[in-house]
């Protein structure tokens, strides 16, 4: 894709292998969030209760013609713009030693 834009909105730098080669997108200083509200519910016992109640993504660029924007996957799975990839976590990520993902081998998108 000419003039492809790949921006990183989440806190961490993202890796991605394509073969042999690494490309690691550093973080952008934008991190959109999804709101989060409270709602109490019926106690068990004495005990209070709280439902978590998804919000909407705060904090996302407008989308723009080439570009993608990396979120976490709350983000990823909160919205449904075909701008906003996730890193794919699941088994084919590459962990090191101690089980931390050190780069993926593609991105989920929508």
């Amino acid at each position: 894709m000419k003039d492809l834009n790949i921006v990183n909105c989440t806190p961490h730098p993202i890796s991605i292998m394509v073969g042999e080669e690494k490309t690691t997108f550093q973080p952008s200083g934008i991190i959109p969030r999804v709101g989060v509200g409270i709602e109490v519910t019926e106690s068990i016992g004495e005990f209070p209760c709280i439902i978590e109640v998804q919000g909407e993504v705060e904090g996302l660029p407008e989308p723009k013609e080439g570009t993608f924007y990396i979120v976490s996957g709350m983000v990823f799975s909160t919205t449904n713009r075909m701008d906003v990839i996730a890193p794919d976590t699941g088994k084919s990520a590459i962990r090191n030693d101690k089980g931390f993902i050190e780069a993926v081998v593609s991105f989920k998108r929508k």
